[in-house]
């Protein structure tokens, strides 16, 4: 394990974590948005994680060291849409009811703690991998 994987593993974690919080944001914006472009009210959408493995730097030994994350993918939710009577609205069918997103404001709030808290533990790390750099290089001077 080289010098700076602990910080591109941290680094590859704050990435995914500011991914998450940008589609939650977006999630959020959208919790009543019955039509969009592509047809229907909006659907919710995740983000899907893999696991990564920083590329070895130059002069390292070794096999296969730790991981990391990185975004495979942002896929929308296959949650049922749940229909909500209101005649009055414009995308009301004829019996009245519009197919509205399914996006939960709870659940949004909940993920979003989650992964504000992953993103500060991620940076909390780094910033120790760089301090115990740091203190490596003032011995060697």
């Amino acid at each position: 394990m080289g010098v700076f994987d602990g910080m591109q593993i941290s680094a590859s974690g704050l990435r995914a974590e500011r991914a998450r919080l940008d589609v939650i944001a977006t999630n959020i914006a959208n919790v009543e948005t019955t039509r969009t472009p592509e047809g229907g009210p909006y659907r919710r959408q995740q983000v899907v994680l893999v696991s990564w493995q920083p590329p070895a730097l130059p002069g390292s030994v070794g096999g296969r060291g730790p991981t990391g994350v990185q975004v495979a993918a942002i896929e929308a939710a296959t949650d049922p849409l749940p229909r909500v009577y209101d005649p009055s609205h414009p995308d009301a069918d004829a019996q009245g009811y519009v197919l509205m997103p399914n996006v939960e404001l709870p659940t949004e709030m909940a993920d979003m703690i989650v992964a504000a808290r992953a993103y500060e533990a991620n940076a909390a790390a780094f910033k120790a991998g760089r301090e115990l750099i740091r203190q490596a290089l003032s011995i060697l001077a």
